[in-house]
């Protein structure tokens, strides 16, 4: 026996975990009370407390940004090359905004702009037509004349309705006149200048017998009318193009819907009550 004792004792000797480095590794783990508390009384608390989290919850997905504030890191070519164009458009038709102001580099010109702008609003040329129509005493004339009102509703009703669905502002901060209000041409979005004015103009050589230098000059007019609205700071480049292309449009159309002759009569006898001849 004191052999084999005497053997045991040198065998832990020489055992490396018995060191007094090593002794912890060979005690069991104690299990922290203090730390095992607590978790249950965290777990308490929270459930004493699920309204406050889930307040807080609330504020942090309120306080998240949308996801169109947020910046996309992995962007399409074409949504690159479209805020591309955008954002060129906008940059040249401030540029081109030299009488958006009286302060403005050619703000000394400003009123004549507005006049020239003005030729091509909607109030009077409505108005011009009506007066015109009460005054024609030919057919052919009041058949003309009642299908460029049908052009000029056609024009003024498309349009609006487009500008409402887009609200596209324009590149000047200003707020519509009341004669925009009345037209209802009040977000930038297409332009309802050029689009009257590429209308009424196509209109009128197609239907008038002009002179060479009277149809240069309505076409220049045309042109002109929808420079003025960028000039003036309403519109940017792309409202002023897409309003020359609807206004083409809506030519078509009315050539595409014209109203005979029979026809616009009977709207005649309606209009001033005169139903003996529409009998």
């Amino acid at each position: 026996m004191p052999a084999n004792q005497s053997r045991s004792r040198a065998r832990d000797r020489n055992n490396v975990l018995n060191r007094p480095e090593f002794m912890s590794l060979n005690q069991p783990l104690k299990t922290n009370t203090s730390a095992a508390r607590r978790p249950m009384k965290h777990q308490q608390s929270q459930n004493q407390n699920p309204p406050q989290e889930q307040e807080q919850d609330a504020r942090r997905e309120s306080m998240k940004l949308p996801e169109e504030d947020c910046m996309q890191l992995n962007p399409s070519f074409k949504g690159i090359a479209i805020n591309s164009l955008l954002a060129i458009d906008i940059c040249m038709s401030k540029r081109f905004g030299v009488c958006a102001h009286t302060t403005s580099s050619w703000g000394s010109i400003r009123s004549i702009v507005n006049l020239l702008a003005f030729t091509g609003h909607g109030i009077p040329w409505i108005f011009g037509t009506l007066v015109c129509l009460t005054r024609s005493n030919t057919l052919a004339g009041q058949e003309v004349l009642i299908n460029l009102m049908l052009a000029l509703l056609l024009d003024l009703m498309t349009v609006a309705g487009l500008q409402k669905l887009v609200k596209r502002k324009g590149p000047w901060e200003m707020s519509p006149t009341f004669l925009d209000y009345l037209a209802m041409d009040v977000y930038s979005f297409p332009a309802a200048h050029a689009s009257r004015a590429a209308m009424v103009s196509k209109f009128l050589l197609a239907h008038l017998v002009l002179a060479v230098p009277l149809r240069i000059l309505l076409v220049l007019w045309a042109f002109l009318v929808g420079m003025s609205r960028i000039l003036l700071g309403r519109h940017h480049l792309s409202d002023v193009g897409c309003g020359f292309a609807l206004g083409f449009l809506h030519y078509s159309l009315v050539e595409k819907v014209w109203l005979p002759s029979s026809t616009c009569q009977a709207l005649i006898s309606i209009g001033t009550l005169d139903w003996i001849d529409f009998y």
